[in-house]
């Protein structure tokens, strides 16, 4: 197959759901199955070749050391290919089965789906379904690791172009992933986390960024965690389909239940790369005003938005050494009145390395800004006391509903990174004390006009934009509150 033709194989399957399961949730079903087909088929290619290299020796070919994974009796793709009656019930009894014996590595990686549940997915869907994916082999040999895992990013990436709201729970711009991975610029044995990894975009991209520059990718160490079950599923299964073995991705409240610790502290990490759920309520803010981790170090975020909450674990959770962190958010951290005492804090610590402004419609499904706050905790010396502001909110490309960054872009952003210096009308060096002068605002129009224009007609106009976009979120957050009232009525 080209990658194309698998492409248009993997998407296929998702047209025997339409129109009965919510699109939302194709990925409940479609993700699950071509990982079960892709292991039975690796499991059946390892089999031939043990095969082949004992000249017939069928007990050889059977050894557990002859397989990445073990395919238990009666759970091969092949025995539920033949099941024409309650079929969701003999998948979920080859899943859990699969998952058990390979616990170490599959344990709940096959997610939580209601596969018996015949009033959502018939009898009849799923044996289309498994006769859809049954017609193109997946073992190593027919699609090797590199092009399965290019195949599965697509599915990911359409999955989110179909699935509405629920796109920024498991899927980031991957234009932008590519910024960031640049910019943490990730070396061969450094530790990389993730605290809201989604499918593992963020993780996978700096390892296939070390391989493409021709270095040894496999010797990073890789770590994630997500809440949601099918999600932290899905990013299992996409390290996996891409040959990766050394990695860690856990399942849980990152803000709750931290899940990577080390002599009950939190483990620390040389990079973090994150794209966090931004203004989030539905978070434990008692339990945060008393840490047990330290990590309110700039103080304690209000319930309705916990953003700063996920910035400060992040600082917590970086090396003193060797850390740093390029993390995406709405531009409204950089400049909220309710969080201008922890900014404060943020910027006197003097670990905010650059603030990068992006363009609107790089998050799905929100027409917002982004930007990129960059922190170190060992700034070189000539970076000290500074922070760099990049105004490269044109620098991008316009796509129905969304847009992305195409490499020029990329290369000119980054370039004005690594440089760190002034460049008219785009990026600025701006010492610590002339933030202060501003109110320790990081707003990014104020210290970085557009086109040229005059820099006192842009701190004036800032503050009028400023107080729209403050006005703006709170309107937002009134309708959604309203809409939530409303439908409780119903």
């Amino acid at each position: 197959m080209s990658l194309k033709e698998l492409e248009s194989y993997l998407w296929g399957a998702a047209t025997y759901l339409r129109g009965v399961i919510d699109a939302g949730d194709y990925k409940q079903y479609i993700f699950p199955l071509l990982f079960y087909k892709r292991i039975c088929d690796v499991y059946d290619e390892e089999y031939r070749i043990a095969l082949e290299e004992s000249d017939g020796d069928l007990d050889y070919a059977q050894f557990a050391e002859n397989h990445r994974f073990q395919i238990p009796e009666k759970s091969h793709w092949n025995d539920v290919r033949a099941v024409t009656e309650n079929v969701g019930q003999v998948l979920t009894k080859a899943f859990r089965e699969i998952e058990r014996v390979n616990a170490l590595q599959l344990q709940g990686i096959f997610g939580d789906a209601e596969w018996t549940n015949k009033e959502r997915i018939t009898d009849a869907m799923l044996c289309n379904l498994i006769e859809h994916f049954s017609g193109r082999n997946l073992s190593i040999g027919s699609v090797p690791n590199d092009m399965l895992g290019v195949a599965y990013e697509y599915l990911i990436r359409k999955f989110a172009d179909d699935s509405g709201h629920t796109a920024a729970e498991f899927y980031t711009n991957r234009t932008v992933v590519r910024l960031m991975s640049l910019i943490a610029d990730p070396h061969e044995g450094e530790s990389i986390y993730d605290p809201t990894c989604g499918s593992g975009g963020l993780l996978l991209n700096c390892a296939m960024m070390l391989k493409d520059a021709g270095k040894e990718h496999r010797t990073l160490r890789l770590y994630g965690q997500e809440i949601n079950l099918i999600t932290s599923a899905i990013a299992r299964m996409n390290m996996l389909l891409h040959g990766f073995e050394e990695f860690r991705i856990e399942r849980g409240d990152t803000l709750k239940d931290p899940r990577f610790m080390h002599s009950d502290a939190l483990q620390q990490f040389d990079v973090v790369l994150a794209n966090p759920p931004y203004s989030i309520k539905s978070w434990d803010q008692k339990s945060f005003m008393n840490d047990p981790f330290g990590r309110n170090i700039w103080g304690t975020p209000s319930q309705g938005c916990a953003d700063y909450a996920f910035q400060q674990h992040i600082m917590k959770s970086l090396n003193r050494k060797t850390g740093r962190c390029v993390i995406l958010w709405p531009h409204g951290i950089l400049f909220r009145d309710a969080e201008r005492a922890m900014r404060t804090k943020m910027i006197e610590s003097d670990c905010v390395d650059a603030i990068i402004g992006l363009g609107a419609n790089l998050f799905y499904n929100s027409p917002m800004e982004a930007c990129l706050l960059i922190c170190r905790m060992n700034k070189p010396d000539e970076r000290k006391g500074k922070i760099l502001f990049i105004n490269a909110v044109d620098e991008v490309k316009q796509e129905k509903t969304t847009s992305l960054l195409e490499e020029r872009h990329i290369q000119k952003i980054f370039k004005a990174y690594r440089e760190y210096c002034n460049i008219p009308g785009f990026a600025r060096v701006v010492e610590t004390q002339c933030i202060a002068s501003q109110n320790y605002t990081l707003s990014i129009p104020i210290y970085v006009s557009r086109n040229g224009a005059k820099q006192d007609e842009t701190v004036s106009l800032q503050s009028v934009i400023r107080q729209w976009e403050t006005s703006t979120e709170s309107l937002q957050q009134s309708l959604k509150e309203l809409i939530k009232t409303l439908e409780k009525t119903k």
